[in-house]
């Protein structure tokens, strides 16, 4: 059955998770978070842009061209990539397992069997805590690597933390 898969047996029952779009939103602070963090990452580009039509005495046309291409694709990733990444990254936890959807142009859905759950982790940069929010990194015993879940409350964060700890440490195994 595609979308469909294995996460662990309950009382020799196979238990079976549909591979959906999580429920939760991250938080709305996220959207001015991501869009500061894209200006920042264009600043460097665009002053170098400003500098060298400034200090070149003859502008070719194909310059200023490529000058207006660069500023308008940077406007567009400034106003457009927050937006569209908010409607994308969505979580959830459940008993059986943590949910993550993530990415804006290329976009990846994720499940972790509680089960394989190993390390639950909150990190927060100076931007974050001044936006007050957190990224939470789950550790799994997967090849594909942790899930992460960027732009949450931090008050959010902090009790999804101790919830999957709490869930992790009840839940038979080794996570290995």
């Amino acid at each position: 059955m595609p979308g469909v898969g294995t996460i662990g047996q309950s009382g020799g029952v196979i238990d079976r998770v549909t591979l959906r779009p999580p429920r939760n939103l991250v938080s709305p602070r996220a959207v001015p978070y991501w869009r500061l963090r894209a200006a920042a990452g264009w600043l460097p580009v665009l002053v170098a842009g400003i500098v060298a039509l400034v200090l070149v005495p003859e502008r070719p046309a194909w310059a200023v061209a490529l000058a207006a291409l660069v500023v308008l694709v940077a406007v567009l990733h400034i106003v457009v990539m927050p937006q569209w990444r908010y409607r994308v990254h969505r979580w959830e936890v459940t008993p059986e397992a943590v949910y993550t959807q993530a990415g804006w142009v290329s976009q990846e859905r994720r499940i972790a069997p509680t089960s394989r759950i190993q390390t639950v982790d909150t990190e927060r940069g100076p931007l974050e805590q001044l936006f007050g929010l957190s990224k939470v990194t789950v550790t799994t015993a997967s090849a594909a690597g942790p899930l992460w879940i960027h732009g949450l409350d931090h008050t959010v964060a902090r009790q999804l933390a101790d919830e999957l700890t709490a869930t992790t440490q009840a839940t038979p195994g080794d996570a290995t």
